[in-house]
């Protein structure tokens, strides 16, 4: 189905370049879900527990945050895509190494992550600053728990 059976108040071109927005930020959701699965799994050592822990807090946060995405996105007419592939070619979360991982190298990867996230994320921000206002409320929104967790996880490198 090319055309959409939902419509939108969004002009085409806001239109377009929200979904641009809401795509790519789709995408880098479910890797962030993905890969800090994969660390939950993976993470050894003394502070495991604390970790393995607060790797799923992580992942709870990413996939609600897909799910709002997706559904803002649907909401516009825009379909959402977090098909395997799309998510492989288009993520912009770092690699995260594969095997078993100490838990301050696990910290420091998140760290990372979440770094490069929050980045893309204030970006997006501005992109939608005039055409979508609403949706930039949800960036906003995303941007500000993933700081938090951003900040409880740096605080394990002090």
């Amino acid at each position: 189905m090319s055309k959409s059976p939902i419509t939108s108040t969004l002009s085409d071109a806001d239109k377009a370049a929200v979904g641009t927005v809401l795509q790519a930020t789709l995408v880098d959701l479910i890797d962030l879900s993905l890969v800090a699965k994969q660390a939950h799994w993976n993470v050894v050592g003394k502070n495991f527990r604390s970790v393995h822990l607060q790797l799923d807090e992580l992942v709870t946060t990413a996939r609600t945050y897909t799910d709002e995405v997706a559904e803002r996105a649907a909401a516009l007419g825009i379909s959402p895509n977090g098909k395997a592939r799309t998510v492989a070619e288009g993520s912009g979360v770092p690699e995260f190494p594969d095997s078993w991982l100490k838990e301050a190298d696990v910290v420091e990867a998140v760290v990372t992550m979440l770094t490069k996230l929050i980045e893309r994320l204030r970006s997006r921000i501005d992109e939608v600053d005039k055409p979508d206002l609403v949706t930039q409320d949800l960036l906003i929104e995303i941007t500000r728990n993933l700081e938090q967790a951003h900040w409880m996880w740096q605080a394990q490198q002090a």
